[in-house]
């Protein structure tokens, strides 16, 4: 029998095991340095965002009392058109009302610096609430952007110190401003809203889902269960590769050449940017859909195949729901990234001033990131709080978004 003695560890094995381990140690620091320190940079843009963005969701208002039984305006009960309705209190001198009443309660140094708008936030209360005309009411109406300025400790002195008179007489605040959320753009700070351009990137992004999601996902079917193996398909699998690489400005050229050269009178339209965010998207779609076909089990193609089924039951009863997460997961990337693009927008003109909010896909609009983008072109300093609030919003928008995409792709999950 053949003596067999447990090998010897030589001091050169030891110190070879020594240095491995110590690589290890160091290959598992760095991994975990590089995500504390992803970490702790994502902490701080949302911490300095946060910070920053407060105060746009505020705005300076003046407390101004108004006695409406000695001012002789009148509603119309049966005016159900909001517009009209503030076209008609307007009409009856609302607006002389509301600076005569100011300069009674603040005098006219002071009254001078109310936003020239402030009566049509006074004609929407009446409005909603026309009980009011019969009585006395207090309205925190916005101010001038230059008293704002000095109330924020900018501007000229004089302004800053009105503001501080008028603070400490508990007349001037910084309130929670709800209409931010409901209004659109305005050249002025204290009158500037998000929900115009919230509600463009809303229906952009639903034309840009309608149209890239089904394509994609048909496109990554047929490619990856129907197409032949020969030249052509070799040639659009490296195009469609080619073209999730291609940068956004490219599709924003290739919207201004060919949409807006079909649809001249849509320049600016959700409709518009979504076909172009849809280019954009689809190829990601599609190669996300490849990997997440090619990942079922071919046990599950045969399996049906054996029971009967017809290659087209086979891909959309069973290989389709079953990749249909990995697909979402593409989507959810590709939505991402479409949500913040403004360079293929800005070529098709979705940077145009809309003072109103779009009443539909073909109506003149502009998204989040392009409103984000002119706010912070923009020289008045009040315009640097509302871009941050915007960024906030559009943030949460995003992960409203890919919420609600994780879940539809947990949803139909399946293991095998």
């Amino acid at each position: 029998m053949t003596d067999r003695t447990a090998p010897t560890r030589t001091p050169a094995f030891e110190k070879r095991l020594k240095q491995r381990y110590a690589s290890e140690r160091r290959f598992k620091a760095l991994g975990l340095g590089a995500i504390v320190f992803s970490v702790l940079v994502l902490l701080f843009l949302l911490a300095n965002m946060t910070f920053n963005g407060i105060g746009g969701f505020q705005r300076a208002e003046l407390e101004v009392p108004i006695d409406f039984t000695q001012m002789g305006i009148s509603g119309d009960p049966a005016q159900t058109d909001e517009g009209a309705a503030i076209q008609n209190l307007g009409a009856q001198g609302l607006q002389a009302v509301v600076e005569f009443s100011a300069e009674e309660a603040l005098g006219e140094e002071a009254a001078a610096q109310l936003d020239p708008n402030a009566w049509r936030e006074v004609a929407q209360a009446i409005v909603a609430e026309p009980g009011i005309l019969r009585g006395t009411a207090t309205f925190e109406l916005p101010a001038s952007s230059d008293l704002a300025a000095g109330y924020a400790g900018e501007g000229s002195p004089e302004m800053r110190q009105l503001a501080a008179q008028l603070t400490e007489s508990g007349v001037l605040a910084k309130n929670f401003d709800p209409g931010f959320l409901l209004r659109a753009d305005a050249t002025n700070p204290q009158q500037v809203g998000i929900w115009g351009a919230l509600k463009g990137s809303i229906l952009t992004m639903l034309v840009t889902l309608a149209l890239a999601f089904p394509i994609g996902v048909l496109a990554a079917l047929y490619l990856e269960e129907y197409a032949p193996r020969n030249r052509w398909t070799d040639v659009i699998e490296v195009s469609i590769n080619n073209l999730a690489a291609v940068p956004s400005i490219i599709f924003g050229l290739l919207g201004l050449a060919v949409f807006l050269w079909i649809f001249p009178n849509l320049r600016s339209a959700p409709l518009i940017g979504g076909m172009t965010l849809a280019l954009m998207t689809m190829p990601v779609i599609v190669i996300a859909g490849r990997n997440a076909i090619k990942a079922v089990p071919p046990s599950i193609r045969d399996g049906a195949l054996a029971i009967g089924a017809s290659p087209v039951q086979v891909v959309f009863h069973h290989v389709l729901p079953l990749a249909l997460p990995g697909i979402l997961t593409g989507t959810i990337i590709g939505m991402a990234r479409a949500l913040g693009e403004t360079a293929p927008l800005l070529m098709i003109g979705m940077r145009a001033f809309i003072a109103t909010p779009p009443d539909g896909f073909t109506s003149p609009a502009t998204v989040l990131p392009v409103q984000i983008f002119l706010w912070s072109d923009e020289i008045n300093r009040g315009f640097v709080e509302r871009t941050s609030a915007a960024i906030i919003v559009l943030l949460l928008f995003l992960l409203l978004m890919n919420g609600l995409a994780i879940y539809l792709r947990n949803k139909f999950e399946k293991s095998w």
